[in-house]
């Protein structure tokens, strides 16, 4: 009996250990600066695809005169609904977006984005599909996450480099994995429920909507039960096994391209908004911390090259390219009386007393569409 006990103690203790190492496990943010970065570029483009039409739909004379949604459904736009808060809140929303990406005040950027996502889509439901709804849930998790410890300018303020990373725990991280699980599931069980899904004919009725494609699907496909039985149920295959078997390391790179190819083929054929594009933030989410930081150090020493002056410039004698600085004047005398020059902390950037300053060379359809991935 102590034998067992024992044995029981030890079996508890390494449980507990293991969910202690998964959710709080300290490692470098890479993953997460590279999340924050790609969302903020997506929610960059999302926010510029509002344009066009924001007073249309989202001002008071639009299509939706007044909110739909319930009046215990919060937003800034409930309570600002004129055409000029609408404004507001967008280039709020756009520079929020925009100081995401570069991670300047991340944290505020991001409950920002989050207030502002929830206020335009609680502001007009009718346009908003899957992938606005998984923007708004990717939105919460940024907003909670430590999201500037990594590639940002938040870390060039504070330890002195954009590209340096602290240790942060990871449950942030898992949280969008166990999102990317909780998508693929709920899908196919949901599909499942559905009589063209079972019968494998569903592809093809999508492929059919001439209104979200954006070029006509040849008929032998479409007309063809066999390729349609292919294409249908073989959707529910991958995105059960992204589902499943993200969580096996030596699976996750296949299930993950296949997820990748899937997603790819629907957005070059299909007008659903972002919502590819969203589940791709989330699969970085599975990127290891040390690949994360082997492309955040790529990306670093491709810009130090690109800074760098061109050697064949300067062997051509063409002294005076935009690409080469100027040859200083010399000194002047310094005589023992006059103090001697100072480095002081603008350094390089210090503007010359003479000539000129060569220029330097810069570094480098809102549709409603469908619930789910391949649906």
């Amino acid at each position: 009996m102590t034998t067992v006990l024992a044995r029981a103690g030890r079996s508890g203790r390494r449980a507990a250990d293991g969910w202690h190492r998964f959710w709080f496990a300290l490692e470098p943010a890479y993953t997460l600066g590279l999340v924050r970065i790609a969302f903020g570029l997506l929610m960059t483009a999302w926010t510029l695809s509002l344009y066009p039409a924001l007073a249309d739909l989202f001002g008071p004379q639009g299509v939706v005169p007044r909110p739909p949604t319930a009046d215990f459904t919060w937003s800034v736009l409930r309570l600002f609904p004129d055409d000029r808060a609408v404004f507001i809140a967008w280039i709020l929303l756009l520079v929020a977006s925009l100081a995401l990406t570069v991670g300047w005040h991340s944290r505020l950027a991001a409950v920002l984005v989050f207030i502002l996502v929830i206020s335009f889509e609680r502001r007009n439901p009718f346009v908003m599909n899957a992938g606005d709804v998984l923007l708004r849930i990717e939105a919460l998790f940024i907003a909670l996450a430590p999201s500037g410890a990594a590639l940002s300018l938040d870390q060039r303020r504070r330890a002195g480099s954009f590209w340096h990373a602290e240790k942060r725990a990871m449950w942030p991280i898992r949280l969008m994995q166990i999102q990317v699980s909780v998508i693929y599931v709920s899908t196919v069980i949901a599909k499942l429920h559905g009589e063209t899904w079972q019968e494998g004919t569903a592809v093809a009725y999508s492929l059919r909507q001439r209104d979200l494609l954006f070029f006509t699907t040849p008929t032998w496909i479409t007309d063809t039960l066999v390729i349609s039985n292919v294409l249908s149920w073989g959707t529910l295959v991958i995105e059960l096994a992204i589902g499943l078997m993200v969580w096996n390391r030596r699976w996750r790179p296949w299930v993950l391209a296949a997820g990748v190819a899937l997603h790819v083929s629907i957005l070059f054929s299909m007008a659903i908004g972002l919502f590819s594009l969203a589940i791709f933030v989330l699969y970085l989410a599975f990127l290891p911390s040390e690949r994360a930081r082997a492309i955040a150090d790529a990306a670093a020493a491709w810009l130090r090259r690109r800074r760098r002056p061109h050697v064949d410039d300067i062997q051509s004698g063409d002294i005076t390219c935009a690409r080469t600085p100027p040859t200083p004047p010399l000194p002047e005398p310094v005589s023992a009386s006059q103090p001697g020059p100072r480095h002081t902390a603008e350094g390089r950037h210090a503007k010359p007393r003479h000539g000129r300053v060569s220029p330097r060379p810069l570094a480098g359809a809102r549709v409603a569409g469908l619930g789910h991935a391949g649906e």
